[in-house]
């Protein structure tokens, strides 16, 4: 396979183009003319599409929600799924978050695996192809969407307007083939607050968090109070006996009470280290559960905190597919006289929304907490794994890597795989290797972004020829 030579040739562009569009934020921003998501979304689509004419293939604009690249002819369609936008850069970094610097062979920057590497990788792999002059029997269009980390619409539109591939994968996960995904809810736990006082106490705020699908790696509480010192000795004494990642700032009446915590991905909360559950687990300790606040952080101390599989609050529920339900407390918000906690679950593939939400609703009746159920719910993925698209992937998976030991798996994350009924996620992540995907220091190796440009590559060729 000459085109997978041809590869090495491109290396110096597959890094510099990594480079280029990771240095551009595009987290989603304000809405502005023409730019649904925010400028920064608009110019990453802008950068991949023209890099695409660049390369001499089609490129269309879908009303700058989504745009694609397309090579060759025929009646059937294989699609990539790719994403643009990226999280929030969180704090912590070492190396500028998009600065897309390289240190030790890796890139550094928001977004190199997830996912503007693995896009950049299949945009060279389809190049490969392209000036290899192979004969192909089935299209190849890269998709480029740009609002995978928040609600979808990117891709909603887009279908709207385009027909959807045949078959299609998304290289926004890991390594072999994913054949099922869990499906996905956000919701609230909300706590009308009478009251924010709690005899010489007043909670004047409370906030952590920057997404629901990311585990929150910074939460702080504002306390005022008359009695700084008995504050500050129940808390010295708290972090001697649990050595919680807490600090407290005095300022006159005031005490600000911060928690570090080390974020991951929502799907996988046990991989982090929840600072909401670090602050309230303190909290406790100075607010009595008979007031409005304390009987919120009774709930939560008893139910969520350090609870992975949502074991006490109703929703231990697990399938022979997928496994465990995965629960994540993503976000913290005290205002309009309540405390609302945004709450992200990954739910098994032989579930329903409605059986989570039944589950967790009957185990808070005989608190004052409510859940407020989100908009959407991302049903779970499934595709069997004899299915051909599984099975070529699986096929080019083994020959590149030379690992026939590894199995098709299921995943608690949501790609956008589920947005079509045969597609899969594929890579770029292999098996047993660092997850740094939604935290500081997101890195790819150079050595790892040209092997995923010839898996993919690969791939694009087995599937369309």
């Amino acid at each position: 396979m000459d085109f997978i030579e041809l590869i090495d040739s491109y290396k110096e562009d597959i890094i510099k183009s990594t480079q280029e569009i990771v240095r551009i934020r595009s987290v989603e921003g304000e809405k502005k003319d023409n730019m649904p998501f925010g400028e920064g979304v608009y110019l990453a689509l802008q950068y991949a599409l023209n890099l695409a004419k660049d390369m001499g293939f089609k490129v269309k604009n879908i009303d700058n929600y989504a745009g694609h690249a397309e090579l060759g002819e025929g009646d059937e369609t294989v699609g990539v799924l790719v994403h643009l936008d990226v999280v929030p850069e969180g704090d912590g970094w070492t190396y500028p978050p998009f600065g897309g610097e390289i240190h030790d062979g890796k890139i550094y920057g928001r977004g190199t695996v997830d996912d503007k590497g693995p896009a950049i990788a299949c945009l060279y792999a389809m190049k490969a192809l392209k000036e290899s002059d192979l004969n192909l029997n089935r299209k190849i269009r890269i998709i480029f969407g740009t609002d995978e980390e928040s609600g979808w619409e990117c891709v909603k539109h887009y279908f709207k307007h385009e027909k959807a591939p045949d078959m299609a994968f998304t290289p926004d996960a890991e390594f072999p083939v994913i054949y099922g995904e869990k499906g996905i809810i956000i919701f609230d736990l909300v706590k009308k607050i009478k009251s924010n006082q709690d005899g010489k106490l007043i909670l004047k705020s409370l906030k952590g968090g920057n997404a629901p699908n990311m585990v929150p790696d910074y939460c702080e509480a504002v306390i005022e109070t008359e009695d700084l010192s008995q504050i500050e000795q129940k808390f010295n004494s708290f972090v001697d006996t649990t050595n919680y990642p807490l600090h407290m700032k005095k300022e006159k009446n005031t005490i600000t009470i911060s928690a570090e915590g080390i974020s991951a991905h929502g799907s996988t909360p046990e991989k982090g280290k929840n600072a909401i559950t670090y602050l309230m687990a303190f909290l406790g300790k100075i607010f009595k559960e008979t007031s409005d606040i304390g009987e919120f952080i009774k709930v939560y101390n008893e139910r969520i905190a350090f609870k992975h599989h949502g074991e006490s609050i109703g929703a231990a529920f697990e399938d022979d597919i997928s496994g465990k339900l995965n629960f994540n407390p993503g976000m913290i918000r005290l205002e309009n006289d309540e405390i609302r906690l945004t709450i992200n679950i990954r739910y098994p593939i032989k579930l329903s929304a409605r059986e989570i939400y039944d589950g967790i609703r009957n185990n808070l009746k005989d608190t004052n907490v409510e859940l407020v159920e989100g908009e959407d719910d991302s049903k779970p993925l499934y595709v069997p794994k004899d299915s051909e698209l599984v099975k070529k992937l699986m096929k080019v998976y083994r020959e590149q890597t030379k690992d026939i030991e590894s199995q098709p798996i299921t995943i608690g994350g949501g790609t956008y795989a589920r947005a079509l009924k045969n597609a899969v996620a594929f890579g770029p992540v292999f098996p047993g290797q660092e997850d740094v995907v939604h935290q500081k220091d997101e890195y790819i190796s150079i050595d790892h972004l040209m092997k995923i440009t010839k898996i993919y590559a690969h791939a694009l060729y087995e599937l369309a020829k």
